[in-house]
């Protein structure tokens, strides 16, 4: 079938798309995000823990180190002497008194392997607190501990 168009001057109607409704729902979407987007970045400890690829402990470059222990009952133990108390302000008096204001000294935290995680946060909490940025955990060879 073929159509025919009629002659003569019809008047055609321009297409005419309205943006402003598109435009305006993008504002506010784009508003919503920047609004309800966090830009803080949460307070981290930094740990540099040492590369295992031979098994040897890494050398010691420093002569002084501190050495925090805690018991599988959460006992804490500052270079072999017991703290009176197991809580983070004890704990933190006695890594400020004990490493004399430096805390660019590593600090080694041993846990036994049955102290509570809270334990061992709360070292990490108060090594933080303190400005400390050389952390080691310390761990036993899996082949090692089985062998006679």
């Amino acid at each position: 079938m073929k159509f025919r168009r009629r002659a003569g001057n019809v008047a055609r109607e321009e297409v005419f798309l309205n943006l402003t409704s598109l435009i305006d729902v993008i504002f506010v979407l784009l508003l919503f995000f920047v609004v309800t987007t966090t830009f803080t970045k949460p307070s981290q400890l930094k740990i540099e823990l040492p590369e295992a690829v031979s098994g040897t402990p890494p050398e010691e470059t420093q002569l002084k180190t501190l050495e925090l222990s805690i018991g599988a009952d959460g006992q804490y133990a500052l270079n072999g002497q017991d703290l009176v108390k197991n809580d983070l302000a004890t704990l933190i008096a006695a890594l400020g008194r004990e490493s004399e204001g430096d805390n660019s000294l590593p600090l080694v935290i041993t846990a036994d392997a049955r102290t509570s995680h809270q334990s061992v946060v709360t070292a990490m909490d108060a090594a933080g607190k303190l400005g400390f940025s050389h952390l080691r955990m310390t761990t036993v060879d899996a082949d090692a501990a089985k062998q006679p």
